[in-house]
C-alpha cells in the first residue's frame, strides 16, 4: 500500500523535543506550558526525586558537569534549555558543534555564568553597571576599597545564588573572607556599594528571529539575599523609568543574542537612575507573579522564544500582582495548611514545588492580585506567612 493511497493511515508527525537542563522549580513550571503547547518534554535532572522529576514523564538522571551525560541527552533533543546557568560552557558548545540547538546557547549565556565576564560586556556597552574591578589576591581587594571607598562587595566570579558567595565587607581587615575556600578557576569581582533604595527586575523575552516582549518592570524585596516578594508594576515608578528599564532590558537581550527570557536585576538609587545588579537567563523568580498575572506567563513565552514561536502578549491582567516567595518554616505539611489560605481568599493562586520543607528553602510562592495594592499585599503576605508557619499569621 503506498503512502499515497487514501486508505492508508494517517501518519502523525514526531513531537517537537524539548530538552531541559537542570530538574528544579524553574522546570517544572515550564512543564505545564510545554504541554498546552503540544512539546514533548525531556529532563536531565540531578536525581529521581527533584522538583521537576516528580511531573515530567521522561527523565533521564545524571550530572550536568558530565559532557558525554549531557551529549547522550541532547542526541535525544530538538532543541536544549536550562533551569539553570551552571551547565559548563564548553559542553554547549561541543552540542552547537554536534548541530543540536542551545537557547539561550553558550555566547550569551556565559554573561549570566560568569559575573566578570558580564561586568565587562556590560561596561564596553555602555549600560550603567558599578564600578568594578576583578581583584586576585586580598591586597588587590583593599587597594579597590581605598580608592572606591568602604564598604563594599566582593562577589564570586562563578558558581553564587541566593546570597551565596557574595560579601558586603565594611572594612580592610575583612578583604581576607572572599579568598578562603575559593574554588580553582573562580575569580573574585570587587564592585562599589550601592547605596540603593530598592531593587527592581526588568524581564524580557527573546526569539532566534529577533523578537522581543517586555513585562512590566517588578519591585523584589530581598531578605539575605533570597527574593522574599515582588510587586508588579513596581509602585511609584514613573512610565519614563519604567520604559527606560525595559529598553536596557532588551538592549541587553539583543546585544548579547538571548534566546528565551532575561532578567535584569536593577538597583535603583533614590535619584531614580539604576544600575544592572545580576543577569539570569531562564525564567526567574520575580517573574512568577506572570503565571497568574499576565496574558501570557514567563514560562509559556521562554518555550515560545525557544521553538520560535511568535511571542505571546506580556502585559498584566490586573492593576497589581503580589507574589510571595515560601520560604521554608515551622510548616510542614504545605497541602493541609492549604486548606485555611484557599478559604479565607478564593482568589489566591498557590504553586508547591514538590520539595522537602527545610528552613529558609523556597519550597512555593503565593501570587495574589486586584486593583487596591494595600489589599493584594496583605492578601499575599498572610498566606505565604501562613504557608511558612509565621505565628503572626497564625494567631
Amino acid at each position: 500500500m503506498s503512502a499515497t493511497d487514501p486508505d492508508s493511515p494517517p501518519t502523525s508527525p514526531r513531537p517537537f523535543v524539548v530538552g531541559i537542563i537542570g530538574g528544579g522549580q524553574l522546570a517544572r513550571m515550564m512543564y505545564p506550558a510545554a504541554i498546552r503547547l503540544g512539546l514533548q518534554v525531556r529532563l536531565l535532572a540531578e536525581g529521581p526525586d527533584v522538583s521537576a522529576a516528580q511531573v515530567v514523564g521522561d527523565v533521564t538522571v545524571g550530572d550536568y558537569t558530565d559532557a558525554e551525560t549531557v551529549q547522550a541527552f541532547a542526541a535525544r533533543c530538538d532543541v536544549i534549555t536550562f533551569d539553570h546557568e551552571h551547565v559548563p560552557t564548553e559542553i554547549l558548545r561541543s552540542l552547537e558543534q554536534a548541530g543540536t540547538a542551545v537557547r539561550p546557547g553558550p555566547d550569551a549565556l556565559v554573561h549570566a555564568q560568569d559575573k566578570a565576564v558580564m561586568r565587562e560586556r556590560l561596561t564596553a556597552m555602555g549600560a550603567p553597571v558599578p564600578s568594578w574591578q576583578v581583584v586576585a589576591d586580598e591586597q588587590a581587594l583593599i587597594a579597590f576599597g581605598d580608592a572606591h571607598g568602604w564598604p563594599l562587595i566582593a562577589k564570586t566570579s562563578r558558581g553564587g545564588y541566593d546570597g551565596k558567595g557574595v560579601w558586603k565587607l565594611d572594612s580592610a581587615a575583612q578583604a581576607a573572607e572572599p579568598f578562603a575556600n575559593l574554588t580553582p578557576g573562580v575569580r573574585i569581582v570587587a564592585e562599589e556599594f550601592v547605596p540603593f533604595v530598592r531593587e527592581l527586575s526588568a524581564l524580557v523575552v527573546r526569539s532566534p528571529s529577533g523578537q522581543a516582549a517586555a513585562y512590566p518592570v517588578s519591585e523584589s524585596v530581598q531578605r539575605d539575599g533570597i527574593c522574599v516578594e515582588t510587586t508588579t508594576p513596581a509602585p511609584g515608578l514613573t512610565e519614563k523609568q519604567a520604559v527606560g528599564a525595559q529598553k536596557l532590558a532588551l538592549q541587553i537581550a539583543h546585544e548579547l543574542g538571548v534566546v528565551g527570557v532575561l532578567a535584569v536585576e536593577l538597583m535603583q538609587r533614590e535619584d531614580g537612575s539604576v544600575v544592572v545588579n545580576e543577569l539570569a537567563m531562564r525564567p526567574h523568580n520575580t517573574g512568577h507573579w506572570s503565571i497568574d498575572g499576565a496574558v501570557t506567563s514567563q514560562f509559556e513565552n521562554h518555550l515560545r522564544a525557544v521553538v520560535d514561536l511568535p511571542l505571546g502578549d506580556p502585559r498584566a491582567r490586573e492593576p497589581w500582582t503580589v507574589m510571595g516567595n515560601i520560604l521554608g518554616g515551622d510548616e510542614p505539611d504545605l497541602p493541609s495548611a492549604l486548606l485555611h489560605c484557599f478559604a479565607r481568599d478564593r482568589d489566591l493562586r498557590v504553586e508547591l514545588y514538590g520539595k522537602q520543607v527545610r528552613p529558609g528553602r523556597k519550597v512555593g510562592h503565593v501570587n495574589a492580585y486586584g486593583e487596591e495594592l494595600a489589599s493584594v499585599r496583605r492578601r499575599a503576605r498572610h498566606a505565604a506567612g501562613y504557608l511558612m508557619g509565621d505565628p503572626a499569621e497564625r494567631g
